[in-house]
């Protein structure tokens, strides 16, 4: 992995220069309007990048997309990696570890999830303070690599508490709705069933997705500060559950992706 990790940044480092990202942010499922308030410098196909993985999934473009948001440096991956696509964790991750040897400080994440919290409704938008990880793999899986981080990292506060702090402040000044919960990643591809929405609950998740706990215990391996958000897009509530649709679920993202965005690009500014 370290070889594949030197080969692709010294690739990109070709491409891009002197860029030096300060932050990373990794786009959700209907999730890539932050983008266009970006001051685009580079745009990377994953196709032309040496030993990255290719998004296969609709509605993920497949970019590494380098430029200024709010006056900081960033670079933004505009379609992310899962592991219902069929990579293992450590392809999964491996933008994560990219990202670090380029120089970034702190990651960003968003996503879409369903709702499992009766106090949630489509639309919503929660702040992850927490996750419960049933995915049955781990990035971290085999030989660990000292230069990145030590055998057994502490997990006890993933996300930042301090970015959370300042996420949510800049959503009460600005009268926009979010909740602060647990989130709980899943294999998928398939949405759950009415037993495993109300287990999920039981166990204690606010949330469910099937993304985002491989890149944080990644990016906490390698000490980076994550933040991370989702968009609620569908409600798993056992009760009144209803077909939904991939079309429905980035109908919904993209609605609420404003608000997304908006938190994102203050919050980066602001650091």
């Amino acid at each position: 992995m370290l070889e594949q990790v030197r080969n692709t940044t010294e690739y990109i480092k070709r491409v891009v220069g002197d860029f030096n990202p300060e932050f990373g942010i990794v786009l959700g499922t209907g999730l890539g309007g932050l983008v266009e308030h970006m001051e685009v410098q580079y745009e990377l196909l994953y196709s032309m990048i040496p030993d990255f993985p290719i998004a296969t999934v609709e509605f993920h473009t497949g970019k590494l997309i380098f430029g200024e948001l709010g006056g900081r440096k960033v670079v933004a991956m505009s379609g992310r990696f899962h592991y219902y696509e069929g990579y293992s964790m450590q392809e999964i991750t491996f933008p994560i570890r990219v990202m670090k040897v380029l120089g970034v400080q702190k990651v960003f994440i968003s996503n879409a999830s369903g709702c499992l919290n009766p106090d949630y409704r489509k639309g919503d938008l929660m702040i992850i303070e927490d996750h419960i990880n049933m995915q049955h793999a781990n990035p971290l899986r085999g030989r660990n690599y000292d230069q990145f981080g030590p055998r057994f990292p502490d997990m006890s506060m993933p996300y930042d508490p301090e970015l959370i702090k300042k996420a949510k402040a800049i959503a009460d000044a600005n009268n926009i709705k979010t909740h602060v919960g647990v989130y709980v990643s899943v294999m998928g591809p398939n949405l759950e069933t009415r037993a495993e929405y109300k287990f999920l609950r039981m166990i204690g998740a606010d949330a469910v997705g099937m993304s985002t706990v491989p890149e944080v215990i990644v990016a906490n391996h390698m000490q980076m500060p994550v933040f991370a958000i989702s968009v609620i897009t569908d409600e798993g509530f056992p009760e009144t559950l209803k077909p939904v649709s991939l079309e429905e679920i980035v109908k919904v993202a993209q609605e609420a992706e404003p608000n997304l965005t908006f938190i994102l690009k203050e919050l980066i500014t602001n650091l």
